[in-house]
């Protein structure tokens, strides 16, 4: 090859890469990730107790059981389980035949002695007239005296233990000893009953009592009207409530305290003995809230994502947080977030810290 044709060649393979280099469009830089579309709230800060749940027993003061005061078989059931009655309405009878035959013997027999009464009253003024005119001695006059009192005090006697009967007939038919609603009756006409069987209970409604036991631990902070929250299994208050009794005894079995609330129950939400939550309120501050839905756990610990800028600048950033108790469905964040950060509250387990987002409210 010729020297001619050698520069000719390289000049046609540089035209070519110019060529080349020129059909070629300039590369920009590196595409960043795409912003994620996030829904968004503001943090509120409200009024949220320090508090702890326990069980309670809901007692009523008014309530009775009614048991007999005298012994015998049921012949008779007035009323049905959960019927209303007023006082001194009859509950249920209870053979009275052998009650009514000891009375109507009674007063037989106080027939007989105020007649023997009647007759030594007659003698002893007949001595009186005697003694008067010297026919007979003092001594008969005294001997006459003696025997109208003897007389008088076994009536009166008599007549003190019919009034006594009487007063045990009245026993044998059980009452109400005031207005309400009877409870179960687990008793039947023909059984025998004692003292010491329950006939049934008697619910006046209105006003409960609140049992709770506190562990002794807690006994420095409880204090005389602390709140009482009586809640329901979602936590949701039910009625608010205030300590009226703290026992200046602890249980030796358990350790705890009894402590107990007036519980107020006008729309009858409540019943003598139902188990309920009781939420006693430490304390109450001022503290952010967050949904549930915002709070995601990893390794032992909680996270929430804040979403940090404006518009299209706005990324998620990860802050770790410390809750409290649950209020509704949001948590009481004690640590982590304040008042007016932006929570993201969707898609929260697609995101990552730094990622750019799309705040939507």
């Amino acid at each position: 090859m010729t020297k001619r044709s050698t520069i000719q060649a390289v000049a046609l393979i540089g035209l070519t890469v110019l060529l080349a280099g020129c059909g070629k469009t300039q590369a920009g830089p590196p595409a960043g990730p795409q912003a994620f579309p996030v829904k968004v709230i503001t943090a509120q800060s409200q009024m949220v107790p320090l508090s702890t749940d326990y069980l309670a027993t809901l007692k009523s003061r008014n309530g009775a059981t009614l048991q007999p005061l005298v012994e015998g078989d049921i012949t008779k059931i007035f009323v049905n389980s959960g019927q209303r009655v007023e006082a001194g309405a009859p509950i249920l009878e209870i053979d009275p035949r052998k009650q009514e035959a000891t009375v109507n013997n009674q007063e037989a027999a106080l027939k007989s002695r105020e007649a023997v009464m009647r007759q030594a009253g007659v003698d002893l003024e007949r001595k009186k007239q005697l003694f008067a005119v010297g026919v007979i001695a003092k001594a008969d006059l005294d001997t006459a005296q003696h025997t109208y009192d003897a007389a008088k005090a076994d009536v009166e006697a008599l007549q003190a233990s019919i009034r006594e009967q009487q007063v045990q007939l009245h026993y044998y038919t059980v009452r109400a000893p005031s207005a309400g609603v009877i409870g179960d009756i687990p008793v039947h006409v023909g059984d025998h009953v004692n003292t010491q069987i329950v006939l049934t209970t008697l619910d006046p409604g209105g006003a409960l009592e609140a049992y709770l036991s506190v562990p002794a631990e807690k006994s420095t902070a409880l204090r005389m009207g602390m709140p009482v929250d009586i809640v329901d299994d979602q936590g949701k208050q039910l009625a608010r409530t205030r300590i009226s009794f703290i026992s200046p005894h602890v249980d030796t079995d358990s350790q705890t305290l009894l402590v107990k609330t007036q519980v107020p129950n006008p729309e009858r939400k409540f019943r003598n003995a139902q188990q309920v939550h009781a939420r006693v309120v430490w304390s109450e501050r001022n503290a952010p809230v967050i949904p549930v839905t915002a709070v995601t756990r990893l390794s032992g610990k909680l996270f929430a994502f804040v979403a940090e800028g404006q518009g299209q600048q706005a990324v998620a950033r990860q802050r770790v947080i410390q809750v409290g108790d649950l209020v509704g469905n949001d948590y009481v964040v004690l640590d982590g977030i304040k008042a007016g950060d932006k929570i993201i509250v969707s898609n929260v387990q697609m995101l990552a810290d730094g990622m750019p987002v799309v705040p939507q409210s």
